[in-house]
């Protein structure tokens, strides 16, 4: 669905996006990860049509973001990552001004708006002021204006930044409902946890680069070379200890209480036999588990440089 071809920006002899190249699937939705000024809002600012690239091109649905801007517009619903100034406008008003840019009438428009009231869950405040809402129902509302076209592919900039815990899983609710509604989504954020459950591929980008790109479970293998496993014991922790740190393909382990986690540098036959050893050996395990790297984590060792 998306095609981004050597792109490149540069201001002023700074290189903002470094010769990007990514594809995004039909159906996708894809987190854009990296820090501030990594080249998130500056490639998504591209897609929608909105910069000019110094070098390099872009495909959506198989048309040229640089060639078509006009259908290219069609196609997509752009959400930044600031929401605009609109006094003296109410919610419903904000709404139907878009809607009329989007060339929407009559009926057809009064109905489409009262859909993204509903699903955005803005109903009760349709005659409320637009500069009077808190930060998080702006973001509803301004999620609402990027549907009103009905695009086959979002792409939204930071759209829960800034927000509180409550405004952020409602939002990540939104976006759980868009992908299963078909939409293909990029969606861009510096909050890791945001996109840890809701994403089916990521890229990680730093410094205008892409450093890694693909689904989130192969990502993620890619970047962790060992497994950390997880080991909780009703008691004898000190012995386990010592019968664990024996272990050739062991390394790098942390004691809490009861919890033992640690490195392992093995396949899952290897986590088996050494799981069938504790048991045989007495020990009362209680858990034992594959901790899985979290996102953030991923990111931390790509910019640290633990990857090449």
């Amino acid at each position: 669905m998306i095609r981004i071809k050597n792109f490149s920006k540069i201001y002023e002899g700074f290189r903002a996006v470094d010769n990007l190249n990514l594809e995004i699937e039909k159906g996708d939705v894809f987190g854009f990860i990296g820090p501030n000024g990594a080249g998130k809002t500056t490639t998504i600012r591209f897609l929608a049509t909105l910069l000019k690239p110094t070098y390099g091109d872009a495909t959506i649905d198989g048309m040229s973001v640089r060639s078509k801007p006009t259908d290219i517009k069609r196609l997509i619903g752009y959400m930044p990552d600031n929401f605009g100034v609109y006094h003296g406008m109410k919610v419903w008003e904000y709404l139907d001004f878009f809607a009329a840019a989007y060339g929407l009438k009559g009926q057809s428009r009064k109905k489409v708006i009262e859909d993204v009231l509903e699903l955005l869950d803005l109903q009760s405040i349709r005659d409320d002021y637009v500069n009077g809402l808190s930060r998080g129902v702006k973001q509803r509302l301004c999620l609402a204006k990027t549907l009103l076209h009905n695009p086959p592919v979002l792409l939204l900039d930071e759209p829960a930044s800034g927000l509180d815990p409550r405004a952020r899983i409602y939002i990540k609710g939104i976006l759980k409902e868009l992908r299963n509604l078909g939409k293909t989504i990029l969606i861009s954020s510096h909050i890791l946890s945001e996109l840890e459950d809701c994403c089916t591929r990521v890229g990680i980008i730093e410094k205008g680069k892409l450093l890694a790109a693909g689904p989130v479970r192969k990502v993620l293998e890619m970047i962790r070379s060992t497994r950390r496993i997880q080991v909780i014991l009703l008691e004898k922790v000190d012995r386990a200890r010592e019968i664990i740190e024996q272990q050739a393909q062991v390394r790098e382990m942390e004691v809490s209480g009861q919890k033992i986690e640690f490195e392992f540098d093995g396949d899952d036959e290897a986590i088996l036999e050494f799981h069938r050893k504790l048991l045989g050996d007495g020990f009362p395990v209680v858990w034992f588990q594959e901790v899985p790297l979290s996102l953030e984590e991923a990111f931390l060792r790509m910019t640290k440089g633990e990857i090449q």
